[in-house]
């Protein structure tokens, strides 16, 4: 499982902790510049928020419609070594 999987299965499960983890970290961020950049924080803030709630919440599963949040589909993994006995061909 790559990491970008497993941010989004956390986002499916928790999207009021990642929401509330990106207002800290903008928060401190700004803290941190002196408010210098505040409007381009709030803006990555909102862009994040909006991810979150496109891909943590509102679907079924929290995964923005993928099934199983997984890549969807029945066929699951398609590289070698994703099936089951390690996928190789003779």
């Amino acid at each position: 499982m790559s990491i970008v999987d497993k941010v989004k299965q956390m986002l499916g499960q928790h999207p009021d902790k990642a929401r509330h983890g990106v207002e800290k970290a903008g928060d401190k961020l700004d803290e941190r510049t002196g408010g210098k950049y505040s409007d381009k924080v709030d803006k990555a803030q909102d862009k994040a928020g909006d991810y979150i709630d496109r891909e943590g919440g509102g679907q079924p599963g929290g995964m923005g419609g993928q099934a199983g949040g997984m890549g969807g589909g029945m066929g699951g993994g398609t590289a070698p070594g994703d099936e089951p006995g390690g996928g190789q061909q003779p």
